[in-house]
């Protein structure tokens, strides 16, 4: 399926307790932990490889190349008190459904679950996102995964009743929410 991509964030989001920003190669590190903290259901091309793939240089390497991984939407989420970046919050294109209706997407380092970091940084994103004149955003969620789940719900986003079944690392869920 053809998808409209989503335009780059070059300009920063602030929340009370967030700044939103382009990817630094500094940030490597954490996008790294990111990958090793993942659940073990979630498919293996979006975990570490046998062989240690993506290699912290990999990443560094990609954020170089300015590939952003490789949606220009995804933003590093950066505590403003310490200064750390704990996650990311962002838009990808859309490859289920209508090619202008993105994708929200989010990941925190574990450390920080809970805090309600997912659910401040998307509510940015999403008023940038209606700001910027799109009427609906979509979500994917593995079934399994009820913390994402209730994220989601609390921004508004209705399960539409699509699943894509999947045996081995869960269902997919899609919800979608419109302005």
């Amino acid at each position: 399926m053809d998808y409209v991509p989503v335009p780059r964030i070059d300009a920063a989001l602030e929340t009370d307790r967030l700044l939103l920003r382009p990817w630094q190669v500094s940030d490597a590190a954490v996008l790294r932990e990111l990958w090793t903290e993942r659940d073990p259901r979630v498919p293996p091309h979006r975990r570490i490889s046998a062989d240690g793939h993506p290699t912290l240089e990999d990443i560094e390497d990609s954020i170089r190349r300015d590939d952003r991984h490789p949606f220009p939407g995804l933003l590093a989420a950066e505590q403003k008190g310490s200064g750390q970046v704990i996650g990311y919050c962002g838009l990808i294109p859309n490859r289920h459904g209508q090619p202008e209706e993105p994708e929200l997407a989010f990941e925190f380092l574990r450390d920080v679950w809970r805090q309600g970091f997912a659910t401040e940084a998307s509510r940015s994103v999403l008023q940038q996102a209606q700001e910027s004149g799109y009427r609906r955003i979509w979500a994917t969620v593995r079934d399994w995964n009820t913390a994402s789940r209730r994220v989601l719900a609390k921004l508004g986003f209705v399960e539409t009743g699509r699943v894509e079944p999947d045996d081995i690392h869960g269902d997919s869920l899609f919800t979608a929410k419109t302005f």
